[in-house]
């Protein structure tokens, strides 16, 4: 029986091979004690696995061994990556972690019970021989009489409760959190959400007794597009998208959606600001993987194999 890590068919190494120089071209290269390299990815229903290299027409899920050697591919460029819609259902991530090898790790959360949580968790894929996880892991639960959050911004908790990872990477300790943001049934639905996670994470950020005050928010905020009321929301307290990923895509489908962010706090002549991060930004963008893979496939086939959203990462300077 065929295992996900053997010698892969040759139409699925011309893939790799393709997707492997699409990455070489585009995201820098790992670099010892001078660079980070941080990652978001919705991997659309990430749960399931075909356990054969190429699924058939009646086989459920799509994503095969094929597609999760290309994840993995993709992956393996970053040093961590926030994984949105990983599903209750291990079977998936337990085999991105046999391709990519014992020097990889994963911190997940339990699922998220009830029909807006939608059986999904959160979690972060990472590379130990570039960074460890440093102690703390928290579920942010936002009290109903929390100060930090602005009046009328929130009236119940996270549909899917956001995530937060403390990590240190050489000298630099900084909190990941990543979120999931629930879609709705409008736009106007999803503002409680981006507000109340901006007010939080202000909130911390300004704490002189928080574990960290280094905080970088990455994944899926379901933005429509920049400058409308949502991403108003969710910049209203200082946080801010790089320029690079400003104009990049987020979905295979629509150039123009916003979804996907990594964004932090930066400096700021406000005495009111909250601290910018201390790490030093030197890039970002996104992986066009429908490029590079699969090149007979529709869209529609390939977010049920790959995913409908794009990776965005970002690079960061350790040098001193």
């Amino acid at each position: 029986m065929s295992d996900v890590t053997d010698t892969p068919p040759g139409p699925v190494q011309q893939d790799l091979d393709s997707i492997a120089a699409l990455l070489d071209a585009v995201v820098p290269a790992k670099q010892v004690d001078r660079n980070l390299l941080v990652a978001t990815w919705n991997l659309k229903a990430f749960g399931g696995l075909t356990p054969k290299w190429q699924a058939d027409d009646g086989d459920s899920p799509k994503r095969d061994f094929h597609a999760l050697r290309l994840i993995a591919e993709v992956v393996s460029r970053f040093d961590v990556v926030a994984i949105q819609e990983l599903q209750g259902d291990l079977t998936a991530v337990r085999a991105l972690l046999r391709v990519l090898g014992d020097d990889w790790g994963l911190i997940a959360t339990d699922v998220t019970r009830g029909d807006p949580g939608n059986n999904e968790r959160l979690g972060f894929v990472f590379d130990r021989r570039r960074l460890r996880p440093s102690g703390l892991a928290a579920e942010l639960v936002v009290p109903t009489d929390e100060s930090a959050i602005s009046e009328g911004a929130f009236d119940r908790q996270f549909a899917r409760t956001p995530y937060a990872v403390s990590f240190q990477a050489g000298a630099d300790e900084f909190i990941l959190v990543t979120l999931h943001v629930l879609y709705g049934s409008s736009a106007s639905s999803r503002l409680p959400e981006l507000r109340a996670i901006s007010d939080w994470l202000a909130g911390w950020a300004r704490s002189d007794r928080a574990w960290n005050q280094n905080l970088i928010a990455l994944g899926d905020f379901n933005m429509d597009r920049s400058g409308d009321a949502l991403y108003d929301a969710f910049v209203s307290t200082g946080l801010q998208v790089p320029a690079d990923l400003m104009g990049v895509p987020r979905s295979i489908f629509d150039t123009g959606r916003f979804y996907d962010q990594i964004a932090w706090f930066m400096q700021s002549a406000s005495a009111s600001a909250p601290p910018a991060l201390t790490m030093r930004y030197l890039s970002g963008g996104y992986v066009d993987f429908p490029a590079a893979v699969y090149p007979r496939a529709t869209r529609q086939t390939l977010q049920w194999r790959v995913s409908d959203h794009y990776p965005l990462w970002t690079e960061f300077s350790q040098r001193r």
